[in-house]
């Protein structure tokens, strides 16, 4: 058997990212759990695989699905634009069991006030270590930009849950049951952006299809942002809006009503079925290298690509996740 040949295109996913097949196959990848369970040993073997890879020397022995099987370990736990390993729970690969226990919470403890404060503030927390993980570029933000944002986020996702919540208590239980999903919704427009307000104030890298940079876009990080807040609300959609239906028939059965107990994590267990689907599916809605016409950004960007190269029609950034 031969030495792996050095064409593989490893800076692109492995299946066909114009497709929203090959998109869901890639992100199936990337948010497997199983890879918080790699050791630190495991994931640097990863990276010197595909480090020396992209340098032209192949690890002796290698297979093509050794490759690429390094490469998503790889790309599951270090930041694709500054190289940097990800804390553990910022990681998508982090986003179905972290997701399906605040949810399940979420869903469950809805009922008291001190309740729905603590878990709004414990998703918002991780909420905001995933949106700087997985922000797209690599500049950097202060300390003070961060507090700010956070302090932002958490205060309007609980304002929001406990504004609905007192306009529900004379509503059906089942309606009382979709507070969460509406707070969670709400502050995803508020996280977000501002978790990424940097992109938004210097804007981030664009590059022309071979990738080589051409300068940054604030155009470019608004669309990637407004993708970002789609994908995250159509991600909460079905883990909030089904489990509910599901536990507000169950609790009125003798099954549920002779075992309470059983409510918090039978809960849990259907956001996560519900979550290990739509994280990937809903990741895959948009292209992770999005593109955007050169027409629509900024008059003094679009002066310079023209100058550089004035066939370039179309750029491509990293949207984040």
């Amino acid at each position: 058997m031969g030495e792996l040949p050095l064409d593989i295109n490893i800076q692109e996913p492995r299946w066909d990212q114009s497709t929203f097949l090959g998109r869901a196959r890639h992100f199936f990848a990337v948010t497997d759990p199983r890879n918080l369970l790699l050791s630190g040993a495991q994931l640097e073997a990863s990276q010197n695989i595909v480090q020396n890879y992209r340098a032209g020397v192949v690890t002796p022995g290698l297979t093509e699905d050794q490759l690429w099987q390094a490469k998503y370990v790889y790309d599951s736990a270090f930041h694709p634009d500054t190289g940097e390993k990800v804390i553990l729970i910022g990681r998508m690969s982090a986003q179905v069991p972290m997701n399906m226990t605040i949810t399940g919470c979420m869903l469950t403890f809805y009922r008291k006030t001190p309740t729905v404060v603590f878990w709004q503030w414990v998703n918002q927390s991780f909420n905001a270590i995933v949106n700087y993980s997985n922000r797209s570029g690599d500049a950097p933000i202060s300390v003070r930009q961060l507090g700010t944002a956070y302090m932002s986020a958490t205060t309007g996702a609980v304002a929001t849950a406990l504004g609905l919540k007192s306009l529900t208590k004379h509503l059906p239980t089942l309606v009382g049951r979709f507070v969460p999903f509406a707070a969670v919704a709400a502050a995803n427009c508020i996280n977000i952006p501002l978790m990424r307000q940097r992109e938004l104030q210097v804007g981030i890298p664009v590059t022309d299809e071979a990738g080589q940079r051409l300068g940054h876009s604030v155009t470019a990080a608004k669309q990637g942002i407004f993708q970002v807040v789609i994908s995250r609300i159509g991600m909460a959609i079905p883990a909030m809006a089904i489990p509910p239906v599901i536990m507000d028939t169950l609790e009125k059965k003798d099954f549920l009503k002779c075992r309470p107990w059983l409510g918090a994590p039978l809960q849990v267990g259907l956001v996560g079925f519900c979550l290990v689907f739509a994280t990937p599916l809903c990741c895959a809605l948009f292209p992770q290298r999005s593109s955007i016409h050169v027409s629509r950004l900024e008059p003094e960007l679009r002066a310079q690509i023209h100058e550089q190269n004035p066939s370039i029609e179309v750029v491509y950034y990293n949207k984040g996740l």
